[in-house]
């Protein structure tokens, strides 16, 4: 894997290319805006405060790679990614969720990706811990009762070991020697573990996450810890003790510090769907509602800080990236102030008939190679003809035209159909290597294509 801070745009580009095909425009800009990042960090102070995200609007219709693009690239710089729908705002009540969430999700996500972190950091203490564990379930130890004298700092008689104690040490060594060579992986243990409490809440009371209180960790301190006993395998033991370990040797109040700066320097949000919250300026009937999202989107765009229960976060440095297909309606029907802060903006190409094909082949997650994959498993080994794919990548362009543009998801729908008996008789299918070539295709979804009626409801 490369240092992302030493990427070039063409560099991050040539990453994304591996599992997106097309949309150079996208990926060129996208690729900028997250360069010119790494760039702000390298200047001085007072600069690096002046230089804010110059956010991202893609248009094009569904399917077309534009999650794909900023969830990529996410990935590839290492950067907490938070996915919304603008819609989202206007389901509940009048106006809908409050838009701050979205902040508090992205830092939450921050959070877990920094305790993963210090979690491997921590594995190989860990490690020791779980088996210690496991050894006191399996050869409790008794406390050795310390003397009177030692209590006033005198010092009393070495107390030699008792003789149960002696065999308990030699035991737990044989144990432990046991439990590294994996023999007692299935042997039953009971075990004391830590049960956490229901959350409490109240009735009539709003969202306390959506105020910046975490209620649960008032309380946390107040109510009483319950323990109980559970009895269980050892492998299944270890994956339980593992995480309370881990917990124990972790500093949060680090983790949090590390986590709020990451979601604040680099943090993406992709607001989807931004073209069905784009009214036309009337002042009554739903576009009220969808003028308030982007009004209350507005001041979260533009930088202000948010209230969290991990603490204050500001937003002048996340990368928006907003999208939607906009064939109903045009960006300029965004507020304008909305419009000013989204200042590129980046018109996707809708997919061809040669693109479905290098879809299904060429992406290292390509649909064909996973579907190989999944069967292989099965000892099945899947083996497609050019002709097969070009059929299939034929047949999905076709559908897209003469129903509803899906775009690339339309590909999932017909491979499914075509593979699915194989699918199904794998595990008793005697002949294991399986050819798929365009007869193939034809026979299992061609009456279909034909019925425009029976496609409309199935592919």
């Amino acid at each position: 894997m490369h240092d992302f801070d030493t990427l070039t745009p063409r560099q991050i580009v040539a990453e994304l290319d591996k599992y997106i095909i097309g949309q150079k425009d996208a990926k060129k800009a996208v690729a900028i805006a997250i360069r010119n990042r790494i760039r702000r960090q390298r200047l001085p102070e007072n600069w690096r405060k002046e230089v804010i995200p110059k956010n991202i609007l893609l248009i094009g219709p569904t399917g077309v790679g534009k999650t794909e693009i900023a969830r990529r690239l996410a990935q590839l710089s290492g950067s907490p990614f938070l996915k919304v729908e603008a819609t989202k705002f206007t389901e509940v009540g009048y106006v809908g969720k409050n838009v701050d969430s979205m902040i508090r999700d992205l830092v939450e996500i921050a959070v877990n990706m920094v305790k993963q972190e210090k979690i491997k950091e921590v594995e190989p203490k860990v490690k020791g811990l779980v088996e210690e564990r496991i050894l006191d379930a399996l050869v409790p130890v008794k406390k050795q009762s310390v003397p009177f004298a030692n209590i006033f700092g005198f010092q009393g008689i070495q107390q030699q070991e008792q003789p149960e104690e002696h065999d308990a040490k030699r035991r737990r060594a044989e144990l432990r020697e046991k439990l590294a060579n994996g023999e007692l992986e299935d042997m039953e243990i009971e075990i004391d573990i830590e049960v956490n409490q229901p959350g409490v809440g109240f009735v009539g009371m709003p969202d306390m996450e959506d105020m910046g209180i975490d209620f649960s960790q008032i309380l946390g301190n107040i109510l009483p810890k319950q323990r109980k006993k559970r009895r269980m395998k050892i492998s299944e033991a270890r994956r339980i003790l593992t995480p309370i370990e881990s917990e124990k040797l972790i500093d949060m109040d680090e983790v949090i510090q590390k986590a709020l700066s990451l979601a604040q320097e680099r943090g993406i949000i992709f607001i989807d769907e931004l073209d069905k919250v784009a009214g036309g300026g009337q002042s009554h009937g739903p576009d009220v509602s969808r003028q308030g999202v982007q009004r209350d989107l507005l001041p979260i765009v533009e930088g202000t800080t948010i209230s969290t229960k991990y603490g204050p976060v500001r937003t002048d440095f996340i990368l928006f990236i907003g999208a939607g297909a906009f064939h109903m309606s045009k960006p300029t029907d965004l507020i304008p102030e909305l419009q000013g802060r989204f200042p590129i903006r980046v018109e996707l190409e809708p997919l061809k008939e040669e693109d479905f094909v290098r879809i299904l082949t060429e992406p290292e997650n390509a649909l064909i190679k996973q579907y190989k994959a999944l069967l292989y498993t099965e000892g099945v080994e899947l083996e497609f003809t050019e002709d097969a794919i070009k059929e299939i990548a034929r047949i999905s362009f076709k559908l897209n035209e003469k129903m509803e543009n899906i775009g690339a998801r339309r590909l999932y729908t017909v491979v499914e159909k075509v593979l699915e008996d194989i699918m199904f008789d794998a595990p008793e299918v005697e002949e294991k290597k399986i050819l798929v070539d365009s007869e193939f295709v034809n026979k299992k979804i061609g009456s279909i294509v034909q019925d425009e009626n029976m496609a409309a409801y199935i592919l």
